[in-house]
């Protein structure tokens, strides 16, 4: 079947990554919003828009019904499913050529066989694939189950049939363990997929998460594209992927990408399609882990080094046009690593940021795949994931090399990202020397890991940044870094000074038409000569060496940002001015200790007080659900509670406030 017009069933970068596709072989775009993307850059690049629902995904994109009477109102003849919400729903892709569309996709029957990981393995089986051992028979009594694991012995998982991304899976490393394990991860499995089947699996210690990306299409052909490792995982989240997997035999990888087509022939796969592995080193074996029936999100990396654009062939496929590749004509070149950028905080413990993008600008040179801009709203509702950072080189040192130097030069304010983790991550000597393995954040980071800070020379530079940063047309005094003290170039001040938001004491900045000099608290000083920013570069010499650091000034409410280029990476420095400092002085009033209130949007998942409870400082008040994460708020202050202004259920916004407490009186 012919089409020309395509409804993008997704949002943010992948939405905008298949725009890019179909712009490529002149089809028109249909984008499907909800009212919380409404202003999102993927909708208004699409040739055309429809609003399907509100912004909880079960309004909009998981509502199957709005999604096809979307593609009827638009005249589309095709639907992409994307990543995500429905791109693995086999229901989904069959009421889709049930309405007479184009289904870009394999055929439901391969989507519903690989969709449940008890039918996948069995067909991985038949196909000659390794899996691990394990019982995945359909007698899901709890004797049956604690009978098998008695058998298999620890340690092993616990693993749900449906569904993935490590929900409904558990670890049991006790047999003591077991019973339980089975009932919660029943319980999370069918609360999640609507599935409570579960299988057991032996868990492989140490074990790297490696795929093979392959494509096939409707005339019977199959080939891959190569693989890739992706063992760097956070609660079995993928951050960082590269192509190809590094530091793999060559029999193994062979071995694993013939496996990889013969299971896709064997289920009669078209598009493109992912089967994932495990492999474990100590024993040079490979297993078969689940296949993805999309297009998976570190899709880039096998573009990087095959030059073959999967979007473009996923939509070729889906026309009925039959592979113009053979196996020998994929040559593979370089090494190619993604990152993933996320609005999370790692340093505590990943939790979800929200709010507006004041600034965004990414590094160039590099391929970005963002969904983001400057103005754009991080809500609540959706995946944390904004954008991905891809980069490609000759050998995977100097992928490193330039995956690095993109994050140390790419600066985000408003919103809070994992760049900076991920930075860690790339220069670890664990990943540098390939040693880490999907579960290896801990013994990466034992003693956890906190956010870069800039040193004192750093600190002096980004005051200097300040300094020299004009301020803007119209600002009010209160705005402006003093410029009616004219007594240095420019209309800056000779003399000035500012405050770090956490310190008392100034950094006094003394400004000659030669240099620039900034006095620490603590009394060090640092003097830079010639120091000029100029199109957002700071430069000029200090102790006579040249140097240029990238450096972004952007105003907060009551402060100023100056992101700069250091050693240690992107860092952000938070000054104030003479005139802020009287204006936060002026309006401290009450500190609000006594006040629970939301760090973020989110959904009010449990409230665990009720009004005359007494609290201790840390006890967890509110349980707030934000970005498919769950965190907890703890008491600021011991007390009683004396006003609850939520409840389980409510929808509430970033600084709401949650609970009040009659702080717990101290002599």
């Amino acid at each position: 079947m012919s089409f020309s017009r395509v409804l993008i069933a997704n949002r943010g970068e992948i939405a905008r990554r298949i725009q890019r596709g179909c712009r490529k072989l002149g089809l028109e775009t249909v984008a499907v919003f909800s009212e919380a993307d409404r202003d999102a850059p993927f909708v208004a690049e699409a040739d055309h828009a429809v609003c399907i629902g509100g912004a909880a995904p079960s309004e909009s994109y998981l509502n199957v019904d709005a999604i096809l009477d979307a593609a009827r109102t638009t005249g589309a003849g095709a639907v992409h499913p994307g990543y995500g919400f429905l791109s693995e729903n086999a229901d989904f892709a069959g009421a889709v050529e049930a309405a007479g569309l184009v289904f870009i996709g394999p055929e439901a029957g391969a989507i519903a066989m690989m969709g449940s990981k008890i039918e996948a393995k069995a067909a991985a089986e038949e196909a000659g694939v390794p899996v691990l051992p394990g019982y995945r028979g359909a007698d899901q009594s709890d004797a049956r189950l604690l009978q098998e694991a008695q058998a298999l012995g620890t340690p092993f998982l616990v693993k749900a049939s449906a569904g993935g991304g490590g929900r409904g899976m558990r670890l049991v490393t006790d047999l003591a363990d077991a019973a339980e394990a089975i009932t919660s991860a029943r319980a999370e499995a069918k609360g999640a997929f609507g599935d409570a089947a579960v299988f057991l699996e032996r868990y492989a210690p140490r074990a790297r998460h490696v795929e093979v990306q392959v494509l096939g299409d409707t005339h019977g052909n199959v080939l891959h594209l190569g693989d890739r490792d992706c063992s760097l995982q956070r609660n079995h989240q993928k951050l960082i992927e590269e192509a190809p997997a590094a530091d793999l035999p060559d029999t193994v990888r062979d071995d694993m990408r013939a496996a990889a087509v013969r299971l896709a022939q064997a289920i009669n796969y078209r598009s493109a399609g992912t089967v994932e592995y495990l492999y474990d080193p100590a024993r040079g074996e490979y297993y078969f882990l689940e296949m993805n029936t999309r297009l998976q999100v570190e899709h880039p990396v096998t573009e990087a080094i095959t030059g073959i654009d999967l979007v473009e062939w996923q939509l070729r496929i889906a026309l009925r046009e039959a592979l113009s590749l053979t196996q020998s004509d994929v040559q593979f070149n370089g090494h190619a690593i993604e990152v993933r950028i996320a609005a999370e905080n790692p340093a505590e413990n990943f939790r979800p940021e929200t709010g507006q993008i004041t600034l965004w600008a990414p590094p160039a040179g590099v391929r970005l795949d963002s969904g983001v801009e400057a103005g754009s709203i991080v809500g609540h509702h959706y995946d944390s994931m904004l954008a991905k950072l891809i980069v490609h080189a000759p050998d995977r040192a100097g992928a490193i090399r330039q995956a690095v130097a993109a994050i140390d030069t790419f600066a985000v304010g408003g919103v809070g990202l994992n760049l900076s983790y991920q930075r860690a991550l790339l220069t670890h000597e664990d990943f540098q020397a390939f040693r880490h393995h999907t579960s290896g954040l801990a013994e990466m980071f034992p003693g956890g890991w906190t956010e870069p800070t800039p040193d004192a020379q750093d600190t002096g530079l980004a005051a200097m940044a300040l300094h020299l940063h004009p301020a803007p047309v119209g600002a009010s005094p209160w705005e402006s870094l003093g410029s009616w003290r004219l007594t240095a170039p420019a209309g800056r001040p000779g003399t000035a000074s500012y405050w770090a938001t956490s310190g008392d004491a100034p950094i006094r900045i003394s400004d000659t038409p030669a240099e620039l000099a900034a006095v620490l608290p603590d009394g060090q000083s640092h003097t830079a000569e010639t120091v000029a920013l100029t199109a957002n570069r700071l430069s000029g010499r200090m102790n006579g060496v040249p140097f240029t650091r990238v450096a972004h000034v952007e105003r907060a409410r009551d402060h100023w940002r100056v992101h700069l280029q250091t050693q240690a990476g992107m860092t952000v420095t938070t000054l104030r001015t003479l005139e802020d400092q009287h204006l936060t002085r002026a309006s401290a009033g009450a500190s609000g200790a006594d006040l629970l209130t939301a760090p973020m949007p989110g959904a009010v998942a449990e409230v665990r007080v009720a009004p005359g409870d007494t609290v201790a400082a840390g006890d967890t008040l509110v349980v707030l659900e934000a970005m498919k994460l769950l965190q907890s708020l703890p008491a600021p202050v011991a007390g009683v509670v004396t006003e609850i202004f939520c409840a389980p259920g409510d929808t509430v916004a970033g600084h709401a406030p949650l609970v009040k407490l009659d702080p717990e009186e101290t002599t």
